[in-house]
C-alpha cells in the first residue's frame, strides 16, 4: 500500500505528522515484534516512528530549498518494511514550501551605462532576483525607487517568463547629473512578504546610442547528454545599427547565468557559437541560460536573450538492484509462494531507458513477482528439500529497455534450514544375531545402526527396546541397550536347552519436534555348547544295583542281549552319540554296535561259558570336548528267569563236571555207541 503525508518545511523536531499504524491499519503493538524499519534514499532520517504507538513525528527539520533545489514539487519517499509476515508500505512526504527565503540578486550592485542622447522610452534590462521558495512565495513583483528620469516596467519573454526593464521617462543631461543611483526591490508573495534590494547605478554617456539586438529573444537547442566537449549547441546572432567599434558585438553569458552552467558551456565572443565545455553532469532535462550581446563602444550597450537547452537522455546508466529485505535461512517446508526477499530496481535514465525488466534462472525453485512500482518479491515456486540442496546462489538479472540495453546482475545467497521430515532408516529389513549359550553377564551381542539425513537434533538418533516378552518374561530381563549408539547387551546367561531363539523390536527415534521413528526386528539365535552329558535311559539300575539281562544258555550267535538307549539334550554334533564297550568279563562273547547301542553275542553259547557276565558300556557325544556316561550290565545265562538274581562280581564260576544232566548224557552216548557197534558186527557176519 501507499500513503501520502504533507508537511511544511522547517517544522520543528518532534512535531506530529500522523499515526502510521492507524493510517495503514496496522496493530501498533506488533511494530517492534515485526522488526519495522524505514528505508529511504535520503542521507538524513527526517522522521521517526514511535514503536509503541505508531506515531509519526519529525526527527529533523527539513530545508526544502536545500533538499529539492529548484524543483516545483518536493517529495520524500520512504518504505516501511515489516516482517513476520513480510510487508512493504510506501510513504510519500510532500514537503510544502514556507516563505523562509528572501529574494536576492546575484550581484551586490548593477551598473548601467546610458548615452545622454537617448529619447524617453529607451529600455534597459534589469537583473532578475532569485528566490529559493516556490509558487506564491517566490518573486512576484519589482519596484524601483522614485526618480524623475526612470520608471519600471515588466516584460514577458516568448516562453512566458517575466523580467524587469528600466524605462527612460525623461531625457538625460550628463552635464547636469552624470550618475543616477536607483534601488531595485524584488518582493515575494509570502505572508508576510519578504523582499530584497540591489543598487542600480546609471552612468550617463554621451556616445553609442544603439544597443545590439538578438535575432530571437529565446533560442532553443537539443543535445545528447553524453556529447563530448566542443559539441556545437547553437549559434546566436545579434546586430548593432551603430558603426565602427560601437557596432562591433561581443557575446558572453549574462551574470545571472549560474556558474555551473558557465563551466559546462562556453560561448565564442565573436561568432556567438555556444559549445559543450565539459561533462554534462545535470539531472534536469532542460537548462536555462541568459546570453548577453554587448557592443565595443566606449560605453558598451547590451541586450540579452534566453537560451533553452534540452538534454536528450542516452542509455548510460545500468539498472541498480537493491535488496531491501532478505529472509535467510528459510525452512525447507516453506510453502510455495513464501516471500524470501524484497528488492527494488532503479535506473537513473528517464523514459524507456529507465524502465527495466528483472528475471532469474528458470531451473531454480524460485520466481520473481512484481510488487509495487520498481519492486519485486522473490518467492518460492515449489517445495524445497534441504537433503537434496542445502543452499542456493540466486543470480538476479535486471535489463533496461534502452538501445543497446544495459544489464546488471546481483547474487543472493539463500540457505535452507532443516525441518524434521525424515525418519531414521535402518540399513537392513531385519538383523540376525547369533550368541552362544552360557554367555557371561553383560556380554555385547550386537549394535544396530540407523541413519537420519536430517541435521542437528533432527538427525540425532536414539535407540530403545520395544516392550515385549520372551518365554513369559519381560524382554528387559534378558537384554539392555545403549540408547546413544544402539549396542545390545545380555543381562543373563542363555541356555540353549531352554530357549533356542527369540525376536524383539528396536525403535530408532530422532530428536526432532515432533519426533519421527522407525522400528526393526532383531532375531536372536542361541547356539549350543556341549554342556550336557548323555543320559542313559535303558538299561537302568535301581537302588544302586547293576542292571541284569537274562540270556538263554544255548543262545545262538548274534543273539540280542540288550540295547543301550541314551539321549543328549544338546544339539547337532553335541548330541550325536556313540556306544563303546570298555569292559567285558569275556571279550570274545559279546560285541556292541557303536551307532545303535545293541549288545549281541559274537558266537553261540557253550556249556563251558560262565553263567554270569558283566559288561561296562560308555556312551559318548561328539562335542568338543566330548562328554560321556557309563552303564554296567550284568548278563545271566539261564533258560528260565531265576527267582532271585545273583550278585555279579568280576570273576566267573565254571560249571560242575558231574551233575545229573552230564551223567544222563554220558549213559545215552554209551548206549548208542554199543548198539551201533552191534549192528556193524551183524552186517559183517551176514556178508561172510
Amino acid at each position: 500500500g501507499q500513503i501520502v503525508y504533507s508537511i511544511a518545511e522547517e517544522t520543528e523536531r518532534g512535531a506530529s505528522v500522523g499515526n502510521i499504524a492507524k493510517d495503514l491499519g496496522i496493530d501498533a503493538a506488533t511494530l517492534s515484534a515485526r522488526k519495522f524499519r524505514m528505508i529511504t534514499g535520503s542521507s538524513k532520517q527526517y522522521f521517526n516512528i514511535n514503536a509503541s504507538t505508531g506515531a509519526l513525528s519529525v526527527n529533523e527539520p527539513i530545508d526544502r530549498e536545500q533538499l529539492c533545489e529548484l524543483k516545483s514539487v518536493c517529495l520524500l519517499n520512504y518504505e516501511l518494511v515489516l516482517e513476520n509476515p513480510l510487508e512493504l508500505y510506501r510513504m510519500e512526504f510532500k514537503v510544502l514550501d514556507i516563505n523562509d527565503n528572501s529574494p536576492s540578486f546575484p550581484l551586490s550592485e548593477y551598473h548601467i551605462n546610458m548615452p545622454e542622447f537617448l529619447s524617453p522610452g529607451a529600455r534597459f534590462t534589469l537583473p532578475n532576483a532569485q528566490d529559493l521558495d516556490e509558487g506564491a512565495n517566490s518573486v512576484q513583483n519589482y519596484t524601483l525607487s522614485p526618480d524623475e528620469h526612470f520608471y519600471l516596467e515588466m516584460q514577458i519573454r516568448g516562453d512566458g517568463s517575466k523580467y524587469p526593464e528600466l524605462v527612460l521617462k525623461k531625457a538625460l543631461d550628463r552635464e547636469q547629473q552624470a550618475t543616477h543611483r536607483l534601488v531595485l526591490t524584488a518582493k515575494d508573495g509570502g505572508n508576510p512578504p519578504k523582499s530584497g534590494d540591489v543598487p542600480v547605478i546609471v552612468t550617463v554617456l554621451d556616445t553609442n546610442d544603439n544597443a545590439p539586438e538578438f535575432e530571437h529573444s529565446v533560442y532553443r537547442a537539443s543535445i545528447l547528454e553524453n556529447s563530448p566537449s566542443g559539441t556545437l549547441v547553437v549559434q546566436v546572432h545579434a546586430t548593432d545599427l551603430d558603426e565602427g567599434p560601437n557596432g562591433e558585438v561581443r557575446y558572453s553569458f549574462s551574470n545571472t547565468t549560474s556558474a555551473d552552467l558557465q563551466r559546462m558551456f562556453s560561448i565564442h565572443p565573436h561568432t556567438g557559437e555556444v559549445t559543450v565545455n565539459g561533462v554534462l553532469a545535470v539531472q534536469r532535462p532542460l537548462l536555462e541560460m541568459l546570453l548577453e550581446a554587448r557592443d565595443n563602444g566606449a560605453f558598451g550597450m547590451s541586450s540579452t536573450a534566453k537560451l533553452l537547452v534540452e538534454i536528450t537522455d542516452v542509455n548510460n546508466h545500468g539498472p541498480e538492484i537493491t535488496i531491501t529485505s532478505l529472509s535467510s535461512p528459510i525452512p525447507e517446508d516453506a510453502a510455495p509462494g513464501t516471500v524470501i526477499a524484497l528488492l527494488s530496481i532503479l535506473d537513473k535514465d528517464p523514459g524507456e531507458n529507465g524502465k527495466a525488466t528483472c528475471q532469474i534462472s528458470e531451473n531454480l525453485p524460485f520466481q520473481l513477482k512484481p510488487s509495487l512500482q520498481n519492486y519485486y518479491s522473490l518467492v518460492t515456486s515449489e517445495l524445497l528439500d534441504r537433503e537434496l540442496i542445502s543452499e542456493y546462489n540466486i543470480t538476479i538479472t535486471a535489463t533496461d529497455l534502452g538501445s543497446p540495453p544495459l544489464t546488471t546482475q546481483k547474487t543472493v545467497w539463500v540457505q535452507i534450514s532443516d525441518v524434521n521430515d525424515n525418519p531414521p532408516i535402518f540399513s537392513a529389513d531385519a538383523f540376525d544375531v547369533f550368541v552362544e549359550e552360557n554367555n557371561p553377564l553383560g556380554a555385547f551381542l550386537y549394535q544396530v545402526s540407523a541413519s537420519d539425513p536430517d541435521i542437528g537434533e533432527n538427525g540425532r538418533v536414539s535407540y530403545t527396546l520395544r516392550n515385549s516378552t520372551v518365554a513369559g518374561s519381560a524382554l528387559t530381563s534378558f537384554l539392555s541397550m545403549n540408547l546413544a549408539n544402539g549396542s545390545i547387551y545380555a543381562k543373563r546367561a542363555f541356555d540353549f536347552e531352554q530357549l533356542r531363539s527369540f525376536h524383539f523390536q528396536v525403535e530408532a527415534k530422532d530428536n526432532g519436534s515432533p519426533a519421527l521413528s522407525a522400528a526393526i526386528t532383531v532375531n536372536v539365535y542361541i547356539s549350543d555348547q556341549n554342556d550336557n552329558a548323555p543320559a542313559i535311559l535303558y538299561p537302568t539300575s535301581q537302588n544302586g544295583s547293576i542292571a541284569v539281562e537274562v540270556v538263554p544258555r544255548l543262545a545262538d550267535e548274534d543273539y540280542l542281549v540288550t540295547k543301550v538307549v541314551a539321549e543328549d539334550e544338546d544339539n547337532a554334533q553335541n548330541a550325536w552319540l556313540s556306544y563303546h564297550l570298555t569292559h567285558s568279563s569275556d571279550s570274545t562273547l559279546f560285541q556292541l554296535s557303536p551307532h545303535t547301542g545293541e549288545l549281541r553275542t559274537t558266537r553261540s553259547m557253550r556249556s563251558t561259558d560262565f553263567l554270569k557276565h558283566k559288561v561296562v558300556v560308555v556312551v559318548r557325544d561328539h562335542g568338543d570336548p566330548p562328554l560321556s556316561s557309563t552303564v554296567t550290565v550284568g548278563i545271566l545265562l539261564a533258560d528260565t528267569l531265576p527267582q532271585a538274581l545273583p550278585d555279579f562280581d568280576d570273576s566267573g564260576e565254571p560249571p560242575p563236571l558231574l551233575n545229573a544232566t552230564n551223567i544222563y548224557l554220558i549213559v545215552s552216548l554209551a548206549c548208542v555207541s554199543f548198539i551201533f557197534a552191534a549192528f556193524l558186527f551183524f552186517l559183517a557176519i551176514l556178508r561172510l
